[in-house]
């Protein structure tokens, strides 16, 4: 009789520290998960910037250019109808080609960073793949504008420890979203508009292209962020970088 109830005692034993271990291992999981949700959508993750100070009242709009020159003026006249100034990440071979709407976005005092050269996918480049192509539109803005970027947005948030790499050797910062409207893909004005608005908060940095819908979904996207104490400003202000 003992030596069963001495069984049980350690077949107890045994289960109970099975339990605790297993339960410990799904609290430490969760712990890493936690923190690794929390450094992609806070400002730094694997050398890329995703967002700027959420105690802030600042957020930026990010909008990239390889195309829709046809939206691209609807869109600087909304922005400088109600004085906001944000950040072009513009495209080497489409600034190339659009001079005159190039030296509009300047000359109206928004930020200019680089998209890269040609829209490659910057995470399957090596380390030379990256470092052209991050050089070349820096060369070209550099001829045009006479201007040193200092912002990097690889084209579909496309890297690798590369791009991060070559960036940073070039003087660059890479920087992705926190919020993406993904207007290239939806043509809807007013999804659009919900994806930039919806819980919109400090230090968003909000991704958007020249097109349509997105031209026609820019007012009330200012009038959103005005009317909610939000300021849209450069996405170097909105990371504390320059003012």
């Amino acid at each position: 009789m003992e030596r069963k109830l001495s069984e049980k005692f350690f077949v107890g034993v045994v289960c109970n520290f099975v339990i605790a271990a297993l339960i410990f291992v799904v609290v430490l999981s969760c712990g890493f998960a936690g923190k690794q949700t929390l450094a992609t959508s806070n400002s730094e993750y694997n050398g890329t910037i995703y967002a700027g100070d959420k105690n802030s009242d600042k957020v930026s709009l990010m909008i990239n250019v390889y195309w829709g020159d046809e939206y691209l003026e609807k869109m600087l006249d909304t922005l400088k109808k109600y004085e906001v100034k944000t950040t072009f990440f513009i495209g080497g071979s489409w600034a190339k080609d659009s001079e005159a709407l190039l030296k509009r976005i300047f000359e109206d005092g928004h930020e200019i960073g680089s998209h890269g050269q040609t829209h490659k996918e910057h995470g399957k480049l090596s380390y030379d793949g990256n470092y052209n192509e991050i050089k070349a539109c820096h060369d070209i803005i550099k001829l045009k504008l006479g201007l040193n970027m200092e912002l990097f947005a690889p084209p579909g948030g496309s890297y690798n420890s590369n791009t991060t790499k070559a960036a940073s050797d070039l003087g660059y910062k890479t920087i992705m979203w926190t919020r993406d409207t993904i207007d290239w893909r939806d043509k809807d004005t007013k999804l659009i508009y919900n994806r930039a608005v919806t819980n919109m908060a400090g230090g968003d940095l909000i991704l958007m292209h020249p097109t349509a819908c997105t031209a026609e979904a820019l007012e009330d996207i200012i009038k959103y962020a005005k009317g909610h104490s939000l300021k849209i400003t450069t996405v170097s202000d909105t990371l504390g970088l320059k003012v």
